[in-house]
């Protein structure tokens, strides 16, 4: 048996010899939208997961289905376009648009069956915690009266029905269209006189309707509409009828010479609406004839069509997620203010210009990085700030203090990147608001996003300015930052500062930083340093010093830097990776990435932030590491076509904090994590005895940086529980 073996190896035919094969050749990169479909998958498995309560579980299912929906509007929208246009690949994987549309409708089709398996599960749960989906058949007299009156006087007002004939050509139906489509008749029954009809669903209406009780029963939108369908075609009995929501291409162009960027902009937002229907999803009971005419009405492709039992349009299974059924939640989680501020009274920059201070989101509130820039707002002693904005809400306080700001006679700077994604028409509007107020509203350059995440505050002390920076890696959304896990920097750092004029000067001027002292800026000098970095801890290794890298981020597809992290793992460089999405690197190839090890955590929270450690000659966690936080992952967009910032961290706690504290709990998770497979596939890690959940730990043990006077023995404490964890981690893979 083992001759054979050696034999077949030989030949290079067992699947071992295949794998190493691939170097130097296409098949080293995974494709980067299979590798996204795993990642839905694994948030997919998070709905299945029993060790999450049951609401959570529903709303992991309609992440999952949301995601999906953004995927087809944005890259399966974009593959369509590249093989109408026949336009060759560029990806480093070779698949052709045409290959890789065929994968995803495979794997696409695996994973919406998979959605609903999942949902049946879910609702048997739920029937046992007296939350119920009900037909119409399972409706009481008395609940149909009082739906009956919920019908008439909250949907009928604002539904129109539409009949499709010469005189009434089939109407546009916007993206996440959703309704019902009917084959109508004459209750005379005269033949002629039957039609096609549809009923849109207005997307402001609830989709799921409480019927009155003590209990949870809920009906859906298009049952209700269906039980009262007579209130909308009177005299007409129905033949059949289905429910059927659409995806339309929500990517945009924009001109690189546009003259005005806000007009271009809102016109591509109108363009965005009309965009192609790139997927159609109806349910079985849709007979095919009346199908075949929706879908030939669209203009829909049938490998685009994708047909159901049950409940189509998951992604509404939000709603479903009760306030009032705590004990089917996450326990409520409130993140720390950081002590550090507190021991100045509340005074940021006080506590500032005493040591940096790192924050970790959410075990961390954001509302420090709110009041550091509400009391920048306030200060008499403030001159000006300058503020990057490339995703918030309408309700933004740190919006709101810029406004104040301005109102009072400050120089406000805001930089708005109109081009974040699903996001441009609140970024107008945000923008909008703030040149009202006197603020100087900036958008950047035309072919650069701007994704740093930076604030700059300059105060008068004494006969000097003195500036105060923010750094993060996440954006300045106090709703998101619930729920992502970000770092927030904030320093006095004159050299850190300077940087950061300069990195402001450079988008609203494009005055080109002539020397940046500690930071690195993409498209600039990003890609240089991080490759240099990686260099080093090659030669480290080729000179028999320890050589090590950690890494985390979101996604992983730059073609350029997974080679050059093959070569670092050929001569040696022990690479571990936490890439909670993208990963197009494939790990564990014997002559090719034997030495790298990549994971993805999925859990409570969305891992976002971008943090690279390397060893530089010494064995990680050491103080000698070089450590960096980003705005930016690892992808040719971020590198090459956007405005990112790579931030070095010296102050020892903020470096002890990242190392000791961050990132071995985030490698030695084993409760949340999966490992990435040579092939593509993940595995889900078995906790054993030792189980170890780096969300559970963050909520739990405070954070180094911002402890301040309330630190204590509870450091050491902290660094020795996580050494301990990752420890008997390793000894269990050796073993």
């Amino acid at each position: 048996m083992e001759k054979n073996k050696k034999i077949q190896k030989k030949n290079g035919s067992t699947p071992e010899a295949k794998i190493e094969s691939l170097h130097n050749k296409p098949e080293r990169f995974i494709n980067r939208e299979l590798s996204w479909l795993q990642f839905n998958n694994r948030v997919l498995e998070e709905a299945f997961n029993k060790s999450h309560p049951l609401l959570e579980r529903i709303r992991f299912l309609s992440i999952s289905a949301s995601n999906l929906d953004e995927f087809y509007m944005v890259r399966v929208a974009g593959l369509k376009a590249q093989v109408a246009t026949h336009v060759r690949s560029n990806n480093p994987d070779r698949m052709t648009p045409a290959q890789q549309l065929k994968a995803i409708g495979h794997k696409a089709t695996e994973l919406m069956t998979e959605q609903r398996r999942c949902l049946k599960e879910l609702l048997i749960e739920l029937r046992k915690e007296s939350i119920q989906l009900v037909n119409p058949a399972d409706i009481t007299k008395q609940e149909r009266e009082w739906l009956y009156d919920y019908y008439t006087h909250n949907i009928f007002p604002i539904l129109s029905p539409i009949a499709v004939d010469p005189a009434h050509p089939f109407p546009f139906i916007p993206n996440f269209g959703f309704g019902l489509a009917m084959e109508l008749e004459k209750e005379a029954g005269n033949e002629n006189e039957n039609m096609v009809a549809l009923v849109i669903l207005p997307n402001q209406l609830c989709r799921f309707i409480r019927l009155p009780g003590k209990t949870h029963r809920l009906i859906t939108l298009e049952h209700l509409v269906m039980m009262f369908m007579e209130t909308l075609f009177p005299s007409f009995k129905m033949i059949n009828a289905g429910v059927f929501r659409l995806i339309r291409d929500s990517e945009m162009e924009i001109e690189e010479k546009a003259e005005d960027l806000v007009l271009t902009f809102e016109s591509a937002l109108k363009r965005r609406r009309r965009g192609s229907v790139v997927r159609l999803t109806t349910d079985e009971n849709m007979a095919e004839d009346l199908l075949e005419f929706i879908r030939e009405q669209l203009d829909v492709h049938p490998n685009d069509v994708f047909r159901f039992p049950g409940m189509i349009g998951l992604s509404n299974l939000s709603e479903l997620v009760f306030r009032d059924c705590p004990n089917l939640l996450f326990p409520i989680y409130r993140g720390r203010f950081p002590e550090r501020i507190r021991d100045f009274g509340g005074d940021c920059f006080a506590a500032i210009h005493s040591k940096d201070i790192l924050v970790h989101h959410p075990y961390e509130s954001f509302k420090v990085v709110a009041q550091f820039v509400q009391q920048a707002s306030k200060d008499k002693n403030v001159v000006s700030i300058k503020q990057t904005l490339y995703r918030t809400n309408k309700d933004s306080p740190i919006v709101q203090a810029l406004i104040e700001a301005a109102e009072a006679g400050k120089s406000v700077t805001a930089m708005i990147e109109l081009r974040a994604r699903f996001d441009e028409e609140a970024n107008i509007g945000i923008a909008r608001k703030l040149e009202r107020s006197g603020a100087q509203v900036v958008f950047g350059f035309i072919d650069l996003k701007t994704h740093a995440k930076l604030s700059l505050v300059v105060r008068r002390e004494g006969k000097r300015l003195q500036p105060y920076a923010h750094l993060g890696t996440g954006n300045y959304h106090p709703v998101t930052a619930k729920i992502y896990t970000d770092l927030a920097y904030f320093t006095c750092d004159p050299e850190i500062c300077a940087d950061v004029m300069q990195i402001f000067n450079y988008m609203t001027g494009y005055a080109r930083p002539a020397n940046l002292k500690k930071l690195a800026i993409a498209p600039l000098s990003l890609r240089k340093r991080l490759m240099d970095d990686i260099e080093a801890e090659i030669a480290f290794a080729k000179a028999g010093k320890p050589a090590q890298i950690w890494g985390k981020m979101n996604s992983l597809v730059d073609p350029k830097i997974i080679d050059t992290f093959y070569r670092a793992s050929q001569a040696g460089v022990q690479i571990d990776l936490v890439v909670r999405g993208i990963c197009c690197l494939r790990p564990g190839i014997a002559g090719l990435s034997e030495n790298i090890r990549v994971k993805s955590i999925i859990g409570r929270f969305l891992e976002h932030s971008r943090i690279f450690c390397f060893g530089n000659g010494h064995k990680l966690p050491s103080r000698h590491a070089k450590v960096y936080f980003s705005s930016a992952d690892l992808m040719p967009r971020n590198i090459n076509r956007r405005i990112e910032s790579l931030v070095p961290i010296y102050n020892a706690t903020a470096h002890q904090q990242v190392l000791d504290q961050i990132m071995q709990a985030n490698l030695s998770d084993n409760e949340q994590s999966w490992t990435l497979q040579a092939d593509g596939s993940y595995l889900r890690c078995d906790p054993g005895k030792e189980p170890f959940n780096a969300h559970q730990f963050f909520m739990t043990n405070p954070s180094l940086s911002g402890r301040g006077s309330a630190l204590t023995p509870q450091r050491k404490r902290m660094k020795r529980l996580v050494k301990v964890k990752r420890h008997r981690s390793k000894k269990k893979k050796r073993n």
